[in-house]
């Protein structure tokens, strides 16, 4: 999957959620706004209701989109035999929609009604996608290769040195840029490093390296070089910095990936559990979708 693919591949999963999303706020705001003693009395409740042919149709497939979602990146994971099948982060991405856009559509089944054994399948949903989001988040922190896969200290710490030779033996900074240069790139800063630290860095970060790629690319004007050499060295400079970071603050995310995953597996773990619950009870008392 080239880079472009694979940007139309992401961009697919935000424009099909976003349009769910919606479609189904635009479409049921009536209905879901009315008071809940008064929902029976609007023409949209046999439709849009738990047990309704729209409703219960969003319960069905937002539940198989979770299904799947977890299912095909947990065997493309951890199942010796998919390990050359596609790259992990895309599988990840896959996971990421099915699980984001899944949890939505279970939310409008339950017509914003929440109460009893089920309630608690929810709010372990709610907090899975919540702590999803947190884990994608830590997940990023950690240098990988194209294909996903964790990068070792050592080939990390190789690739940085091969971005800072590529920078620095194509530009000649002046001095006061190449010491505001070699500061956010050093790993020294990160020696003492702490979570909140960590996390102080990554929110200040940002602006640093935003204000010097602007002095290097006001430099490189000066400099006769084509326009993809220009945006190849300030490519460079750029992942060398955030490149330096996350070799930094590797041990404290992967830390703190631990912690996530300690917290992760049990709400989904419930979540699963109290939903199949509710389809064999659902069943047992002959409810049926359009079947």
């Amino acid at each position: 999957m080239n880079k472009t693919i694979h940007k139309t591949y992401v961009a697919s999963f935000f424009i099909v959620g976003g349009i769910v999303t919606i479609l189904l706020a635009i479409n049921g705001y009536e209905y879901y706004s009315t008071p809940l003693e008064e929902r029976f009395f609007n023409d949209q409740h046999i439709f849009l209701k738990p047990s309704g042919s729209w409703g219960h149709g969003f319960g069905i497939v937002g539940t198989l989109m979770m299904i799947i979602g977890v299912s095909i990146y947990m065997l493309r994971k951890r199942i010796r035999l998919f390990f050359n099948l596609g790259y992990l982060k895309h599988w990840l991405e896959l996971h990421i929609f099915l699980c984001t856009v899944g949890p939505v559509l279970v939310l409008y089944h339950t017509a914003f009604k929440f109460g009893g054994i089920v309630s608690i399948s929810f709010w372990s949903m709610v907090l899975v996608v919540l702590s999803g989001v947190v884990g994608r988040f830590i997940y990023v922190q950690i240098p990988r290769t194209i294909q996903g896969q964790e990068l070792s200290i050592n080939a990390a710490n190789d690739l940085r040195e091969n971005l800072a030779n590529k920078v620095n033996a194509m530009v000649e900074f002046e001095s006061k840029t190449l010491y505001k240069f070699n500061k956010l790139t050093s790993l020294e800063r990160y020696k003492e490093i702490t979570f909140i630290k960590a996390l102080s860095y990554m929110m200040i970060d940002p602006f640093l390296r935003w204000k010097i790629l602007y002095k290097i690319n006001k430099g490189l004007r000066r400099i006769n070089l084509t326009k993809n050499e220009k945006r190849d060295i300030i490519t460079s400079a750029k992942n060398e910095i955030v490149l330096t970071r996350r070799i930094g603050t590797l041990r404290t995310f992967h830390k703190l990936f631990r912690y996530w995953h300690i917290a992760h597996l049990p709400f989904a773990i419930a979540m699963f559990v109290i939903m199949v619950i509710h389809v064999v009870v659902t069943l047992a008392f002959g409810y049926k979708w359009i079947f």
